[in-house]
């Protein structure tokens, strides 16, 4: 089979025995996003699992239903071909995937957005990194305020070009988030993502700045009413430099 896009196979058995293994699969509803050969798939049904999968390429979809034509007819896989951002997502309880690198993002977004009970995802290790970046930190952003606020995330292991086909020229890195109530109130999840959206849209400006170039995220009138309550030490500051319960004071703010 062809890679489409930006997608790199993985062809590591050893390592694809490892992310199968992370969670327990028996009788569990499974998403897999961009299946490719389907060797990964082959592991989750051979583990009890019964699997959704969505793969954007259609020619991809067309071999995977004859790879795949017994688990299909006794209905432990569904193909569905689809873009992951977009397109509806079938039923699911856990995520297991090696995402499409660049829409890694914004189909992270959408699953804590959708819920999961618990999620393997596999990223490239520098977008891993920047993910788990504490919060307070230079390399945070708006990722992975959003990640840590609803979810604990680890690192189980790297893996090198080596596993895939093609080769990719990054290493990869997969990761383990487990949903969590959110350590501080939030009384507007909607408003808190606008919040924290608005302050990374440019993080080099203070958080003053910040809110009163968020036009189009959150009103004028909303900015002010914030500004007006939060002290100088967090308006002069940086969005980086901000902790989780920061996040949390200014978009309750916002909500009030």
């Amino acid at each position: 089979m062809r890679a489409p896009k930006d997608q790199h196979f993985l062809i590591d058995k050893h390592a694809v025995r490892r992310i199968a293994g992370l969670i327990d699969l028996k009788d569990r509803t499974v998403l897999e996003i961009g299946p490719g050969e389907g060797v990964l798939t082959r592991e989750l049904l051979d583990r009890g699992a019964r699997v959704n999968a969505v793969e954007i390429d259609p020619d991809l979809v067309e071999e995977l239903e004859i790879v795949f034509e017994d688990e299909i007819a006794v209905g432990t896989l569904r193909l569905q071909c689809g873009d992951a951002i977009r397109c509806e997502l079938p039923p699911f309880d856990v995520v297991v995937s090696n995402l499409p690198y660049s829409a890694s993002s914004k189909i992270t977004f959408r699953l804590l957005a959708i819920g999961f009970d618990e999620a393997i995802l596999m990223y490239q290790a520098e977008f891993a990194s920047r993910m788990m970046a504490p919060a307070g930190t230079p390399a945070c952003g708006r990722l992975s305020i959003m990640v840590q606020t609803y979810c604990s995330v680890q690192r189980c292991f790297d893996l090198p070009p080596q596993a895939f086909s093609p080769k990719p020229q990054v290493r990869s890195t997969v990761v383990r988030m487990i949903p969590r109530g959110p350590l501080f109130r939030i009384a507007d999840q909607d408003r808190y993502a606008d919040v924290v959206r608005a302050l990374f849209t440019h993080r080099r400006k203070t958080v003053r700045n910040c809110l009163r170039t968020s036009a189009g995220i959150l009103s004028p009138d909303t900015a002010e009413k914030i500004i007006a309550a939060l002290p100088d030490e967090i308006l002069s500051s940086r969005p980086e430099t901000l902790y989780l319960e920061d996040f949390a004071t200014i978009s309750n703010l916002a909500a009030e």
